[in-house]
């Protein structure tokens, strides 16, 4: 097996001292390590209990057992799909979808109505990410005039994170029964998510500090007392591109302007990998550009209950549960059409 085999010469290249010379290839070399001693444990697990339900189904076969035959069989379907999600998870194999994510949401214009939709949105992701494992600290949150939020970045931190949330960029548009409106009318309220990596060291991304524009200001939102009485946040603006961030969740000012380099260099990184993919996909890139104007899911309150995404055509009536965020189904389809469309137009 290929992945044995490579299994085999990073735990050789992993033994020689030498290697930690070069920091950056150590920890490349560690971080492939683990991901294929992931995949070959998930690959013999699935084995092992394909054996096991095999076993069971012939056992109760031979004692004509039904409940027994049942139940293996069920479990069978559970293997299946977990297998499908694995090799989904499996091709996950894009620059940087093995990195972490910072998650970009902008309310839209409408006021309260898109900001209280874009503080549903954040709460959704987060409830994802935590659901999953994943690590979330909040970098930057403006809050709303009178609820919810005008804007906030999250990081979200484990495997492939990146790689998950990418399909998520685009614009989300919510119809409900406005609790903001006394005559109960209907509102239609839009808000922006912007996903894109976390740049590690093995990627060198070149700022000259001409092309910055640096200022500070008085942080809002959560922080407490200090927060709000001294210019610790940092908003840097990238001239030749014009791409902003912002961070303001660290007390010193140093930390939240490395951070929000840190967080610039990201973006830059992230145009730069679209660039690649809309040159090598023209057509495809076309189709599926993502912009304020492109609506990626449609999620509807009233009159009727459903989650639609427009792109794949997946659609749920389960509101509630998207909202809290049970979204895989809508990632799991966008990888899988991201593949077919790659395929495609290769072949």
């Amino acid at each position: 097996m290929r992945t044995e085999a490579r299994l085999k010469e990073l735990e050789a290249f992993a033994s020689d001292p030498a290697l930690w010379n070069d920091r950056v290839r150590a920890q490349a070399t560690m971080r492939e390590r683990t991901q294929l001693e992931r995949a070959l444990k998930r690959f013999r697990d699935v084995e092992s209990e394909l054996a096991d339900l095999v076993g069971l189904i012939e056992l109760g076969e031979a004692e004509a057992d039904a409940s027994v035959v049942a139940e293996a069989e069920a479990g069978l379907r559970r293997l299946k799909d977990q297998t499908a999600k694995y090799e989904l998870e499996s091709l996950l194999s894009g620059e940087a979808d093995g990195n972490d994510a910072y998650v970009e949401i902008h309310a839209g214009a409408g006021g309260t109505e898109s900001q209280d939709w874009a503080e549903m949105l954040q709460r959704m992701y987060m409830r994802w990410a935590e659901d999953h494992g994943y690590k979330v600290e909040g970098i930057e949150e403006s809050p709303g005039e009178e609820a919810g939020i005008k804007s906030a970045t999250l990081l979200i931190s484990g495997e492939n994170a990146f790689g998950w949330l990418k399909s998520e960029s685009g614009v989300h548009r919510l119809v409900r029964i406005s609790p903001y409106d006394s005559q109960s009318r209907r509102h239609t309220s839009f808000a922006s998510i912007w996903v894109y990596p976390v740049v590690d060291e093995t990627i060198t991304i070149e700022i000259q500090d001409k092309d910055l524009r640096i200022d500070t200001y008085r942080a809002s939102g959560k922080g407490g007392q200090h927060v709000n009485k001294t210019d610790s946040a940092v908003r840097i603006t990238h001239l030749p591109s014009g791409i902003a961030v912002a961070c303001q969740s660290d007390r010193s000012q140093h930390r939240n302007k490395a951070t929000a380099m840190a967080m610039l260099k990201a973006r830059l990184y992230e145009v730069e990998l679209r660039k690649r993919e809309e040159a090598a996909q023209a057509v495809e890139a076309s189709k599926t550009e993502i912009g304020w104007g492109r609506q990626i899911r449609s999620y509807v309150l009233q009159p009727y209950q459903m989650v639609k995404d427009l792109r794949t055509g997946v659609e749920t009536s389960q509101t509630g549960a998207v909202l809290d965020g049970d979204i895989d189904r809508f990632l799991e389809a966008s990888l899988a059409q991201k593949i077919t469309s790659t395929h495609a137009v290769e072949g």
